[in-house]
């Protein structure tokens, strides 16, 4: 498991690490720019002899950073320029040191503004402007400063043309490969880059645009969620010295959401060993309630997800219209079905029935493809009132939920919800922009609010525990942004509880699971990806865990 850090905790920990560990804050700063200086070499050697390589730095210690990287690069034989924003006077006691050493050793430094005036331009840019302690709009002089460096990133200033994107490096960072371009500079943002918030990801103001970026330590939690993501490019996390004890550390002011995690490979083995003396019954029962008249799609991909991550039974409630269509896609699943007069009009046998369900059931999914007929709210209410055992709500649930608030007076701790941003501005009553621009606060405050836990579905999904626990998902592809894809996800989460799994974990190894499933399937390409595929690959992935390896 990967962790992430927001800035007020990186700054907490690197404070640790000099005042109470005792390792000079100056040694720290050195491995940072040395780390940077590595990466930069290898895209400036791709541009070949006569490479520029420019560090744009502020007055903190970011900056610093950057200016003791350039003094490397020049004591290599690298043509550096170290161009400063904000007033150096104000600068912190690391920077005005680096920059002296700088001076002595004859590296030019000069203002921000002289970058339009330097001739043969730039090829590598190191960003330094902004840390992680950035925490407020960026304007006046900086923001100058950034929409300039941002017309040199995009070519728009008559910079020199740079190399073909087969000769500038590959990234090897946890985002995969990242594209290159054959026209503008590359650009290496240290530790994060300038104008992106290190915990919520949000753009504050301005940004510059990164190729990639060298943080130090730990991720920080604004690279791994949009827009910061896409602001980043490759992120490689360097070892810079700090000991793990400095995760102790707490902020100054109190902060509610300071640590996040991110699965890898290795937590596949998480999923529970398949014991080979079993029977169907071992690895869990699924009802999914799901589908509304002729509309069977989003029960049927769940079951699959279900089946295909692993549990031993599934079960389709659904309308009567839907029986046949879903005995013909999934002979596997059995089907129990009602009619909307049998609920409306026998409500204590419904209820009954719906009773007897849950008893059948190790794990309940509640919701894909119900729609939004009146007797939806009474199977819902019905099924939240009857379950003793995990239940996923997703979908038309959810839409229910947000409809007839009283609902979430039967949420109990076993429940996870899977909304997308506009299902989670529905049952908050918030816009879905307000959720997206702090998703690690959306989830943690309705998972902890109300005691469940929450899976907040977008490009980088975010999983909130009812106690607070936080985990962002690194895995998946655009191409999964296709109709049915949720569906699957619920019926992956399901499967897995059905296995033994607890909902928390469940819920985000789940979702890691579904993202690889989703670049499994991408392989053949961004725009062919078909929801009934996610789920096989799904299988596939499984395949690599401790009970799902393949035998000889």
């Amino acid at each position: 498991m990967k962790t992430l850090l927001s800035g007020r905790k990186m700054k907490a920990a690197d404070a640790y690490a000099i005042e109470q560990i005792g390792i000079p804050s100056v040694v720290l700063m050195e491995r940072a720019a040395l780390a940077v200086a590595l990466r930069a070499e290898k895209a400036a050697d791709a541009f070949g002899p006569g490479c520029h390589i420019w560090a744009l730095c502020g007055a903190g210690n970011n900056g610093a950073d950057g200016v003791a990287a350039a003094r490397m690069l020049h004591l290599k034989g690298y043509r550096t320029t170290i161009f400063m924003a904000g007033r150096e006077e104000k600068g912190t006691q690391e920077l005005q040191l680096q920059l002296s050493i700088a001076r002595r050793l004859g590296i030019p430094v000069k203002t921000w503004e002289r970058m339009k005036e330097e001739p043969g331009g730039c090829q590598v840019l190191l960003d330094g402007l902004f840390g992680v302690g950035l925490s407020r709009e960026i304007e006046g002089e900086y923001k100058r400063c950034m929409e300039l460096a941002g017309e040199i990133l995009t070519g728009k200033n008559g910079i020199q043309e740079g190399p073909s994107s087969e000769s500038v490096p590959q990234g090897t960072g946890i985002y995969g490969k990242y594209p290159t371009t054959s026209s503008k500079p590359w650009c290496i943002a240290i530790d994060i880059p300038s104008g992106i918030h290190s915990g919520t990801g949000a753009v504050m103001e301005i940004a510059l645009q990164a190729d990639e970026t060298v943080t130090f330590g730990w991720e920080k939690m604004g690279t791994a969620v949009y827009p910061g993501r896409s602001f980043a490019g490759t992120v490689t996390v360097a070892d810079i010295g700090f000991p793990k004890e400095a995760l102790q550390a707490e902020p100054e002011e109190e902060e509610p959401i300071s640590i996040a995690y991110a699965c890898e490979k290795a937590d596949l083995m998480r999923v529970p060993e398949r014991k080979a003396y079993s029977n169907k019954g071992t690895f869990g029962r699924v009802l999914i309630a799901a589908g509304s008249k002729n509309m069977s799609g989003a029960a049927y991909l769940s079951a699959l997800g279900a089946y295909r991550s692993g549990a031993g039974l599934v079960k389709i409630l659904t309308v009567e219209e839907n029986r046949a269509v879903l005995q013909t896609l999934l002979p596997e699943a059995i089907i129990a079905s009602y009619t909307p007069e049998q609920l409306l009009g026998g409500r204590e046998d419904f209820k009954e029935m719906i009773e007897e369900q849950m008893k059948w059931a190790d794990v309940v999914v509640l919701g894909p493809g119900l729609g939004n007929e009146p007797y939806v709210e009474y199977l819902v209410e019905d099924i939240l009132t009857s379950a003793f055992v995990p239940v996923i709500i997703d979908a038309d649930g959810l839409n229910t939920i947000a409809s007839h608030p009283y609902l979430t007076s039967y949420y109990t701790e076993n429940i996870v919800i899977t909304p997308h941003l506009g299902e989670m501005a529905r049952l908050t009553g918030q816009k879905t922009e307000e959720i997206q621009a702090d998703l690690f606060g959306a989830a943690f405050s309705y998972a902890t609010h109300y005691g469940i836990t929450c899976v907040l579905k977008d490009a980088a999904t975010v999983t909130a525990g009812r106690e607070g626990a936080l985990y962002i998902n690194t895995s998946g592809t655009s191409a999964m942004a296709k109709a049915g894809s949720g569906d699957v996800l619920t019926g992956i989460l399901a499967g897995l509880m059905a296995l033994g799994l607890e909902e928390e974990e469940a819920a985000y190894l789940g979702v890691y699971i579904h993202g690889l499933a989703g670049e499994e399937v991408s392989k053949n390409g961004l725009h062919s990806l078909l929801a009934t595929e996610l789920a096989r690959a799904a299988g596939t992935v499984m395949a690599g865990t401790k009970g799902g390896n393949k035998t000889e």
